[in-house]
């Protein structure tokens, strides 16, 4: 099938996050959102459909998936990963969040240490200080456009703050790093000397791009915890459905208590059709869509080099969200935040909202047409272009 990723579809008055809270977010109307990171394309059609039917047969009862959807899930992984997954290791969850949040009540006490690495995804600091536990941070390092590892402080945090949970981001958001098997395999080698947990969360995994090679933490550890969901993928966060990986028994049986513990139960129906549908049906759909998504990442470098010069893109080896350097310009925070937002008109991600190290960053959603990516540059031009 051709699929038209350049159709612009109105979301405003749908209720969408990204669209219409601006004012409930203390930000100005009108502005171009490229901040929360969903897509501003429909889902595949061969979902919409099946959905459709879903929808038409009317009855939205209690529900839980068969035999078809475990398939479904674990042959997408198995062929695009080499990851072996049978119906007992996977654990449903409405969200990775969620199941992040469970993960960190089941395997630490309150006052216990929980390691991640900054910047990152924000909520990975709100499960840790919300739930009472002790926030330890090991700030990558930042060198010549390129986010690495430091690993000596990553074990001396590790052995002085006696870390029992070590959150991955993988591939990262929002540095875009997608790690090397090299890299796993020393945080995995620390943290097995100090019998920290890992929880692994991949749910950009399917957005890797050329050169570089995503590795499933679960090859490198069966005692790891896996974050997937097919919302990224298929843009179907709204539909609130995930799918934890444990191999485990002992580990996984301790993180259904906790889920149990919640009150959690069913997923919707909707999100186990969408979910069964996407593994099932969506692989030529993800195939163009990374084709545009590539286009539009190489539209940005080339904007960037012939007009932002002073704007460096953190060079993106994984997911659609970019991570771009503002602090040649030398502006404050607020100074730079209320550049965007007033003069360019934009709704970006603030850097700081990933931690200190984000200070003089943007994170930028380039998931969608390519219309509105230049709209956005040219509005980014006339705010930057003469400083």
């Amino acid at each position: 099938m051709t699929y038209d990723f350049d159709r612009i579809i109105d979301r405003r008055g749908t209720n969408s996050l990204k669209y219409d809270f601006a004012a409930e977010r203390k930000m100005p109307e009108g502005l171009t959102p490229l901040w929360v990171a969903d897509m501003d394309f429909p889902a595949p059609p061969e979902v919409l459909e099946d959905l459709r039917v879903v929808v038409d047969h009317g009855v939205f009862g209690y529900t839980e998936p068969k035999e078809e959807y475990y398939a479904a899930v674990a042959s997408w992984f198995r062929e695009r990963f080499g990851l072996s997954v049978t119906r007992r290791d996977i654990i449903k969850a409405p969200g990775v969040v969620f199941a992040l949040a469970q993960a960190v009540r089941a395997f630490t006490r309150k006052g216990e240490a929980v390691m991640i690495q900054t910047p990152v995804y924000y909520p990975f600091f709100e499960i840790i200080k919300d739930n009472g536990r002790e926030l330890v941070t090991n700030p990558l390092v930042y060198n010549e456009g390129r986010y690495t590892i430091d690993f000596e402080d990553f074990e001396s945090k590790i052995a002085g703050r006696s870390v029992k949970v070590f959150i991955l981001c993988s591939p990262h958001n929002p540095v875009g790093r997608v790690w090397t098997r090299d890299e796993l395999t020393q945080m995995n080698e620390i943290c097995g000397r100090y019998n920290v947990l890992i929880i692994s969360d991949e749910i950009h995994c399917d957005f890797v791009w050329r050169g570089h090679t995503h590795t499933n933490f679960c090859l490198l550890n069966e005692n790891s915890i896996i974050a997937t969901a097919p919302s990224k993928t298929f843009n179907l966060a709204g539909l609130q459905i995930s799918n934890i990986f444990i191999m485990n028994p002992e580990t996984r049986s301790k993180l259904k208590a906790e889920i149990s513990g919640s009150g959690y139960s069913q997923l919707s129906a909707p999100g186990i059709a969408a979910c069964q549908s996407a593994y099932t049906k969506g692989g030529e759909w993800l195939e163009s869509l990374k084709v545009y998504l590539a286009e539009n990442i190489s539209f940005v470098r080339g904007f960037l080099e012939a007009r932002l010069p002073k704007i460096r893109l953190i060079e993106p080896e994984g997911t659609y969200l970019l991570w771009l350097d503002f602090n040649s310009f030398g502006l404050s925070r607020d100074e730079l935040d209320k550049r965007i937002i007033h003069e360019a008109r934009l709704w970006l991600d603030s850097g700081t909202m990933f931690g200190r190290e984000g200070e003089g960053f943007q994170r930028v959603n380039i998931a969608c047409p390519k219309a509105t990516l230049e709209e956005a540059l040219e509005r980014l031009y006339k705010a930057f272009g003469g400083l």
